[in-house]
């Protein structure tokens, strides 16, 4: 799991990339808390060939999974 939470933009997504370039991961679970991050997210990860599921979290958060 890869927790965003408190980064500002472009952080988050700059992250989920050097996570997907160093380990290219079948499935990552990120946590978000900002919706400006989770589309973000979302965008590089579909253009990386990843299926993108978003939920919020009972905390107000954002749990991002990606799966190929």
């Amino acid at each position: 799991m890869l927790d965003v939470r408190g980064l500002n933009c472009p952080m988050p997504v700059l992250a989920v990339q050097r996570e997907v370039k160093a380990n290219a991961p079948k499935t990552l679970e990120v946590l978000a808390d900002h919706m400006t991050a989770v589309y973000n997210i979302q965008r590089f990860a579909s253009s990386q060939g990843y299926a993108v599921k978003t939920e919020e979290t009972a905390e107000g958060d954002y749990r991002i999974l990606l799966s190929k």
